[in-house]
C-alpha cells in the first residue's frame, strides 16, 4: 500500500512538474538564430514572426544571425543548444534537405537533432532572363538555348534551392547549362540584370522588384498554380513541364528533447502569427506561400523534400564541401 501510494505520488510530482514548465515558460528572453545575413528573405520572415509571437508569448524574441556553411553554422550552435525552449531557429530547404546529401559529413543529424515547431513560409522559384534574351515563354527559351553554343545559369551557391531547381530544371527539359555559382542571391540576381548571365531560377522575394521594373523578365513559376501579386507569370507546368514544383521553404526548429509543452507553446505563437492580418500582408507582398502546420507536418514535409533531392543531388554528383 505505501509502494502504491509513493507511485501514486511520484506521477502527480512528475504531473505537476510538466504543468509548472508549461506555466512558467517563457520567463525570459527567447534567442531565435538566423542561419543568414541579415536583410535576406530568412531575416525578413523572421523578424517579422518574432515580433508578433513576442506579443503573444509576452516575452522578446532576439534575432541572432549566425551565417555560413550553407546554414551549418547555426544549426550546429542550434544543435548543441540547451533544450529548454529558450534557442529555436530558422530552418530550410538547405539545412534539413539538402546538406545531410550535399556535404560527406555533418556535425549533427537532421532527423535527429531538431524538434520541429513548424513551418512558416515556401518561396515560389521563378525562372527569369535578362531581357536581352529573345524568348517570353518556356517554348522559345529552351528552342533560343538550342541554338548556342553555352548557356550558362546563376545561383546563390551550390546546393542552393536555386541550384537545385536548375538541376531538376536541367533534366526535365533535356539542356544543357553550365553552372555559375556566387555568394548569396544579390550578387547572382545583379550580375543577371547586368547581363553577364543570361539566366537563372530566383526566389520570389529575391527577384520582385527586379521583375516588377522589368530588370528581369520571368518566363515561368516553379509552383503548382499561379501565384498571387505574380499572376501574369505562367507556370512552368501548364507551358508543359508536368508537375514541376520547386520551392525554397523554411520553418521553426528547436534542439531536440525540448519538451513538448514547450513546442507547443511556440507552435501556437506561431500559428498565431501566421494567421494575424499583418503578417499575410507582409508575406502576400513578397508573393510569399503561408506554410502554417503542426510539428508532425514539418517533419513529414522535410523527409518529403529529402526524399525528392537527396536522389537529384546523388546523381548530379553536387557538392558542398
Amino acid at each position: 500500500m505505501v509502494q502504491k501510494l509513493k507511485a501514486v505520488a511520484a506521477v502527480g510530482l512528475l504531473v505537476l512538474g510538466t504543468a509548472a514548465i508549461a506555466q512558467k515558460y517563457p520567463n525570459k528572453v527567447i534567442e531565435w538564430v538566423v542561419p543568414y545575413p541579415p536583410g535576406g528573405g530568412t531575416d525578413t520572415v523572421a523578424r517579422a514572426l518574432a515580433q508578433t509571437m513576442g506579443e503573444s508569448l509576452g516575452q522578446t524574441l532576439v534575432i541572432n544571425n549566425k551565417p555560413g556553411a550553407a546554414t551549418n553554422i547555426g544549426a550546429e550552435y542550434v544543435a548543441r543548444a540547451k533544450n529548454d525552449g529558450y534557442v529555436i531557429m530558422s530552418a530550410d530547404t538547405a539545412t534539413l534537405a539538402a546538406n545531410p546529401f550535399l556535404y560527406s559529413k555533418l556535425p549533427f543529424n537532421v532527423e535527429k537533432d531538431f524538434a520541429p515547431i513548424g513551418l512558416t513560409v515556401r518561396f515560389p522559384m521563378i525562372l527569369v532572363v535578362n531581357p536581352s534574351v529573345p524568348a517570353n515563354n518556356l517554348k522559345e527559351l529552351l528552342a533560343w538555348i538550342q541554338t548556342q553554343a553555352s548557356v550558362s545559369y546563376a545561383t546563390p551557391g551550390a546546393g542552393s534551392p536555386h541550384h537545385l531547381t536548375t538541376e531538376l530544371f536541367r533534366e526535365v527539359s533535356k539542356t544543357q547549362l553550365t553552372h555559375i555559382p556566387y555568394r548569396g542571391a544579390a550578387p547572382a540576381v545583379q550580375d543577371v540584370v547586368g547581363g553577364q548571365v543570361p539566366m537563372m531560377f530566383v526566389d520570389t522575394a529575391s527577384g520582385y522588384q527586379f521583375i516588377t521594373t522589368g530588370k528581369l523578365r520571368a518566363i515561368g513559376i516553379a509552383s503548382a498554380k499561379r501565384v498571387k501579386n505574380f499572376e501574369q507569370i505562367p507556370t512552368l507546368s501548364e507551358q508543359g513541364l508536368k508537375n514541376f514544383e520547386a520551392y525554397a521553404w523554411q520553418g521553426l526548429v528547436a534542439p531536440a528533447g525540448t519538451p513538448d509543452e514547450v513546442i507547443h507553446t511556440l507552435n501556437k505563437a506561431l500559428l498565431n502569427a501566421m494567421n494575424s492580418t499583418e503578417i499575410k500582408a507582409k508575406l502576400q507582398v513578397l508573393g510569399l506561400e503561408a506554410t502554417p502546420s503542426s510539428p508532425k507536418a514539418m517533419a513529414d514535409y522535410a523527409a518529403k523534400e529529402r526524399a525528392k533531392w537527396g536522389p537529384l543531388i546523388k546523381s548530379t554528383g553536387i557538392k558542398a564541401d
